[in-house]
C-alpha cells in the first residue's frame, strides 16, 4: 500500500488556491516548508513573511499560490484528509466481513501517523501533528457556512461518510451513525492532543491508544 500511496495525486478544490502548488517546484517548496514552519511555531504565529524568509522567496510569490494563510491551511487539511481517504479505501476494499472492515476503518482514521510515506514535499508525520493541533482552525470561522457551500470541506466529509456506510453495513438500524462517526474522527484528534498535553484528563497513554478507545466505543454502541 505504501508504494501506491507514494504516487497518489489528491484532487483539491481549485477554489482553495490561486495556482495549484503541485504544478511547480516553488509551489511544492511552499507546501513542504509551510508544514515544517507550522509544526515549529504553530499556525497562529505562522505568516507568509516568515515562510518567504525560510524559502528565500518574496512574500508576494506565495500570494500567487494562496490568497491567505487560511486558504493554505485549508489546502493542507484537504490534502491530509484526501490521503486518509486513499488509505481508507485501499485498506478496507478487500475486507468482506462488515465488522472487520469497520474496525480497520476506525484504525485508519484514528491512528497517529508514525512513518512518513516519502512524498518528496509532504511530511505526513508532521502534517498529522498539525491536523491534531490546528484542524479546527480551518472551520471555526465566521465564513464556515459559505466555505462549506463552496466545497472546501468536501474531502473531510467524504471520509466521514465512508465510515458512516461501514457502520450501516454492520447495523443498518443504528440511528446515530452520523453523530457517532463524526465524534470518532474529531474525538480522535482531541484524544491525541490530550495524550500529549493534558494527560490527567484522558485514559489514553502510549499503551492505551485513542484507536483502542474508539474501537471499543463504536462496537459497544452499534452491537
Amino acid at each position: 500500500m505504501k508504494n501506491i500511496l507514494n504516487g497518489i495525486k489528491i484532487n483539491i478544490s481549485p477554489k482553495i488556491y490561486v495556482k495549484d502548488p503541485e504544478t511547480s517546484e516553488l509551489g511544492k517548496k511552499i507546501l513542504e516548508n509551510s508544514i515544517l514552519l507550522i509544526d515549529e511555531i504553530g499556525f497562529d504565529n505562522f505568516t507568509f513573511k516568515k515562510l518567504g524568509q525560510r524559502i528565500g522567496s518574496n512574500e508576494s510569490s506565495i500570494y500567487r499560490y494562496f490568497e491567505s494563510k487560511h486558504k493554505l491551511l485549508l489546502y493542507l487539511t484537504s490534502w491530509y484528509w484526501g490521503w486518509i481517504e486513499f488509505k481508507l479505501v485501499l485498506a478496507t476494499n478487500s475486507i468482506a466481513n462488515p465488522q472487520d472492515k469497520l474496525i480497520r476503518g476506525i484504525e485508519i482514521v484514528t491512528e497517529e501517523i508514525m512513518t512518513d510515506s516519502n512524498h518528496p514535499h509532504i511530511n505526513e508525520m508532521l502534517l498529522n501533528k498539525i491536523i491534531i493541533c490546528e484542524f479546527s482552525k480551518s472551520y471555526l470561522t465566521k465564513e464556515v457556512d459559505e466555505e462549506n457551500k463552496e466545497g472546501y470541506f468536501l474531502i473531510y466529509k467524504r471520509v466521514i461518510n465512508r465510515m458512516i456506510e461501514m457502520v450501516k453495513e454492520v447495523n443498518p438500524t443504528f440511528p446515530y451513525a452520523k453523530s457517532l462517526i463524526s465524534t470518532v474522527v474529531e474525538g480522535a484528534l482531541h484524544q491525541h492532543f490530550l495524550k500529549s498535553h493534558f494527560t490527567s484528563i484522558t485514559d489514553c497513554t502510549e499503551e492505551i491508544t485513542p484507536t483502542e478507545f474508539f474501537k471499543t466505543l463504536v462496537l459497544k454502541q452499534i452491537n
